[in-house]
């Protein structure tokens, strides 16, 4: 790479968003979508480029994407399964959708495929939904979307009405639905589910762990709600889990991480009282019980941002705003969060040892060619990630 357009890549640092959707493949964290403010207007960000934050080397780059370039839009619902991509559904300038596209994340052209699905049929247009991957396939949960009024009818359970919403014969409303996708047979299905479902909602949040998906909170009508439920992905069985602690306050546009075989992370969102929140929260699934988590970015809220597992059960927030975007629609932000969730093991503290110091001790830089090859690569890595930023030179070396 020309040294020079090098230096320029490392300085770059993605647009502020919210809406938008990021998932973490091999140390590297993919972001796109979303929309940010300019002056009074709401803006969405272009459809055809990619970022890509190198999380162990801490540098930013952006690429142009090609093909059946999906439209610019906010709210989609994004995962990874097999090194792809797969975004379904979201808000564009027409509205909510329920297409879906994909895009092969390793071969460096980021070439978008619109996916038709050849048996099934997608569900219903919607937006601010869930999903978990499980045994190769995306199963999708809740939303706020659109239905025609045969549909309701015949549903009325799976959908809750926002009664100021309509026009002509289409209705706008909530939804508790569980679809299935196979990206190999390319089919939707709708599986028959068994106890108690959640009460439909949108903007909840949602993770995986093993043979179960989660939800926690989530919005219906004017009411944010702070329960949890959990999916039994074999048997097809909703079950309600009562937590034996004090639990979060009820929240919307929030989000859950999976930190561990049996443990996941909460963090942020708004609360009932229309509040922007920065507070993080342990549940385990085993103890049924609540902790909060203290972290360093009390002072950092989040809305409708991402969050990510990164490796040694990092949790990777990027994104969101820091206001109540139904009010005030300014605050929207570009920085990534890294919550340490769990000790590092003791290559990691090493690594962020040298790569800390190696500039102000001398012997320690004398010893790096030392290393094997591959250890080496890592440690240099890091010590990109610990490099001064040009804010922190600029303040040295006052002009």
């Amino acid at each position: 790479m020309d040294p020079a357009f090098e230096r320029h890549c490392s300085e770059l640092v993605a647009r502020e968003r919210s809406g938008h959707t990021a998932v973490v493949l091999d140390s590297l964290l993919y972001v796109w979508g979303g929309y940010m403010s300019i002056g009074d207007e709401e803006v969405f960000i272009p459809r055809d480029e990619i970022w890509v934050y190198d999380l162990e080397g801490g540098r930013w780059q952006v690429f142009h994407m090609t093909g059946d370039v999906p439209p610019s839009m906010s709210g989609t619902c994004g995962c990874c399964l097999n090194e792809n991509m797969y975004i379904f559904g979201g808000c564009d300038d027409s509205g909510q959708t329920n297409q879906m596209f994909c895009v092969d994340l390793t071969d460096g052209k980021y070439v978008w495929k619109k996916i038709l699905p050849l048996l099934g049929s997608a569900p219903s247009p919607r937006d601010k939904l869930s999903c978990w991957v499980y045994d190769g396939k995306i199963i999708y949960f809740g939303g706020y979307g659109h239905k025609v009024l045969a549909d309701i009818s015949n549903r009325n359970r799976n959908f809750i009405l926002d009664e100021p919403s309509w026009v002509e014969n289409l209705f706008w409303g909530w939804n508790n639905e569980v679809h299935i996708f196979d990206p190999v047979q390319r089919c939707w299905t709708e599986p028959q589910t068994h106890g108690r479902p959640p009460a439909p909602r949108a903007a909840h949040a949602s993770t995986a762990l093993g043979s179960r998906g989660y939800i926690f909170g989530g919005r219906v009508v004017e009411t944010r709600t702070n329960d949890i439920h959990c999916l039994d992905f074999e048997s097809w069985t909703w079950t309600e889990i009562v937590p034996l602690s004090s639990s979060p306050v009820g929240r919307s546009w929030h989000t859950l991480t999976a930190v561990s075989e049996t443990s996941f992370f909460l963090f942020g969102g708004l609360s009932n009282d229309c509040k922007p929140m920065s507070d993080g929260w342990l549940f385990d699934t085993e103890t049924k019980k609540w902790r909060e988590f203290e972290h360093p970015y009390k002072n950092k809220p989040r809305l409708w941002h991402t969050a990510c597992s990164s490796k040694d059960s990092d949790v990777v927030v990027f994104g969101g705003s820091c206001d109540y975007i139904l009010l005030v629609d300014s605050g929207h932000c570009n920085d990534a969060l890294v919550f340490q969730i769990e000790p590092h093991p003791l290559f990691r503290i090493c690594e962020d040892y040298i790569a800390k110091n190696v500039r102000t001790l001398e012997r320690l830089r004398n010893q790096l060619p030392c290393l094997p090859p591959k250890v080496l690569q890592a440690v240099q890595r890091r010590i990109a990630f610990y490099r001064p930023s040009k804010k922190q030179n600029n303040s040295q070396n006052p002009v």
